[in-house]
């Protein structure tokens, strides 16, 4: 423990730096699925066989290892932070995705009738009817994302991109360097809760007001 306090007491704003670096990169592979995979399960929910192949192929996805895709994305992108974020974002897809359309298809079909029989667009009804209610599980997919996406972002230090995966790979790299993975491992677990605890009482919310 005191090692592990002398670690941040010397090294406390490169682990900061290591900290910020590592939750923008799971931040924007999120946000960049978000934008994409929101309207997308919108696009699919009224077109079923499609929307079979775009969950399969979300899966598909899913299934590669996370180290696999880093090597995959590193051979078209280069090193760097941006291929985590982008393999960040595939991985995202799929939650995303997967919790929308289900949030999509728990509202009542009667209450679509009544939005139709108004006069309502389809536009109109997805923003004020469909979105609304089905916010609160949209933000559990964005949740899910959000809290694996802090994990993958710890490997991204075998692609050169920084983040608090770098102070564990050093630990490992170093003899008697179990202080060092702790110093790391530590800000990685704390992020990915505080994460989950923020959203997951969001999410709480949004269920009570609806």
């Amino acid at each position: 423990m005191s090692e592990l306090l002398q670690y941040y007491l010397t090294n406390g704003s490169y682990v900061f730096q290591q900290f910020i670096r590592h939750f923008l990169m799971s931040v924007y592979g999120v946000l960049f699925a978000s934008l994409i995979g929101i309207p997308l399960a919108f696009y699919i929910s009224k077109r079923r066989t499609l929307s079979k192949w775009v969950i399969s192929l979300a899966n598909i996805i899913q299934t590669i290892p996370s180290l696999a895709m880093l090597s995959i994305l590193m051979v078209v992108m280069g090193l760097g932070p941006n291929t985590v974020v982008a393999t960040i974002f595939l991985y995202s897809l799929l939650p995303i995705i997967s919790n929308t359309y289900a949030g999509i298809h728990q509202v009542e079909d009667g209450l679509l009738d009544v939005a139709k029989g108004m006069g309502m667009t389809r536009h109109q009804v997805i923003l004020k009817v469909e979105l609304p209610l089905s916010i609160s599980m949209i933000l559990g997919g964005i949740r899910n994302a959000l809290v694996v996406a802090i994990g993958i972002a710890a490997i991204g230090t075998f692609v050169g991109a920084g983040g608090l995966g770098d102070i564990i790979s050093r630990g490992i790299n170093v003899s008697d360097g179990s202080a060092i993975i702790w110093a790391g491992a530590l800000p990685t677990a704390l992020m990915a809760v505080v994460v989950d605890l923020l959203l997951g009482k969001i999410e709480e919310k949004l269920v009570y007001t609806k």
